[in-house]
């Protein structure tokens, strides 16, 4: 009986120090500050970052096992570099052993699909002053034949140059002039249909009137300003490093058992922990289940990858579905598949947003802190809205859909936290 009260009291005790460090990160979380400070050359201010480095999205993989739509976004970086004149040339650079690959998310940066960044191109500079953390992403191109996707060709690398020479100064000129909190535009997208995964509607809008004024006043404005007009998902690139710059504030925190990191490179789905800071958990990434453009068919397509799945850490996208269900009919669900996506959100996380409200919900926030344990005990693993890339190199985009992370990464993930913290 003393040895069955001693083991109550160790767990009692532990439960304890996971509830307490669980607060403490949803507290972070709630507390994180996320505004657009500035543009700039990704090798000025991206850490640990040089003229041959290319970052990735997803957990760590080498260029050989990189899926041919990543290939082809790292050969178009090169020759944007003028590293490579032809993709033949880019690949024998990139399999030569020269160039150091990385996954964004280890310099503090996030990229949606490959995730491909390189030291010239323009980043959105956020910060999260209540933490002094700052975080980084690259510019968004667009939807269809664009890098991201694995799309190359001449249109493509003009539209990159004309990013790096006219849209990057531009919009680091505005933001100087005036800085962008990201957090009010969130909240008002959630009342306005967005879920932040696949639909910005409303949020690409609301920033672009925030940054209207300054760019007026600058050469070539109409060609910026309908340039973003005309990309509905342009605010996508912003709440990404929005989403790291506050997740990231609730990394490393002793016996948090919250997920911080969720991402995927197109062969691997990787997830972190914050109590198990640095180490990567991962299981394979699946094909999207969804609709498809017309032609296309998921014959054609390439598992799943992007770092976007930083939205479900901070309770948007998929765990925002009730907020925006004509993203769930867009990809391939109704009405009653948003609002159970939500819920099941509410089953893993540990706590709900202050900030980021559903309307539909009574104005309930949205689910917050994925709790590895309690996915584990669920079986419900997080979903995500996403993109569906084609796995052949060259097209693009060819639909989009739903992806599930992978339960191996979380039973992995408690296993180490079990051997870390002598459970």
């Amino acid at each position: 009986m003393a040895n069955d009260d001693k083991e109550s009291t160790g767990t009692s005790k532990l439960q304890g120090e996971i509830d307490a460090a669980n607060k403490d990160a949803i507290d972070r979380m709630n507390r994180g500050k996320a505004v657009l400070v500035d543009f700039e050359r990704a090798k000025k201010v991206i850490p640990g970052m040089t003229d041959t480095t290319v970052l990735h999205a997803g957990p760590p993989i080498s260029y050989s096992d990189m899926i041919p739509a990543m290939k082809v976004a790292v050969q178009g970086a090169l020759i944007l570099e003028g590293m490579a004149k032809t993709l033949e040339q880019a690949d024998k650079l990139a399999s030569g052993g020269d160039i150091t690959f990385s996954p964004c998310h280890e310099h503090s940066t996030v990229g949606p699909m490959a995730g491909v960044t390189t030291a010239s191109m323009y980043v959105a500079v956020i910060e999260n002053q209540e933490f002094g953390i700052k975080s980084f992403c690259n510019l968004h191109e667009g939807r269809g034949k664009i890098l991201r996707f694995g799309g190359y060709d001449e249109e493509v690398l003009k539209r990159l140059r004309w990013m790096n020479d006219e849209l990057g100064p531009a919009l680091k000129t505005a933001v100087k002039k005036q800085p962008v909190d990201l957090k009010p535009i969130i909240s008002q997208g959630l009342l306005m249909g967005d879920e932040f995964h696949q639909r910005f509607n409303a949020s690409s809008l609301l920033f672009l009137q925030k940054v209207t004024e300054p760019l007026l006043d600058m050469p070539h404005s109409k060609e910026i300003i309908k340039f973003v007009a005309e990309r509905e998902q342009f605010f996508l690139n912003l709440v990404m490093p929005a989403g790291k710059a506050i997740t990231d504030a609730a990394d490393g925190i002793e016996y948090s058992t919250v997920v911080t990191r969720l991402t995927r490179n197109g062969v691997e789905y990787g997830i972190g922990v914050s109590g198990l800071k640095g180490q990567w958990f991962v299981g394979p990434a699946e094909v999207p289940k969804g609709l498809y453009f017309a032609g296309f068919s998921e014959k054609d397509a390439a598992r799943d990858f992007g770092d976007s799945a930083i939205a479900e850490t901070m309770g948007l996208g998929g765990y925002a579905s009730a907020a925006a269900p004509a993203v769930t009919r867009f990809v391939g669900g109704n009405a009653k598949d948003a609002l159970q996506m939500t819920l099941d959100g509410y089953k893993v996380c540990d706590g709900e947003s202050r900030d980021f409200l559903i309307p539909a919900m009574d104005f309930r926030g949205v689910p917050l802190g994925i709790d590895i344990l309690k996915v584990n005990q669920t079986g419900l693993v997080p979903k995500s809205n996403t993109g569906i890339a084609a796995q052949k190199p060259g097209i693009g985009q060819v639909g989009a859909g739903v992806s599930r992370a992978p339960i191996k990464a979380f039973q992995d993930a408690l296993r180490a936290f079990a051997k870390r913290y002598s459970i």
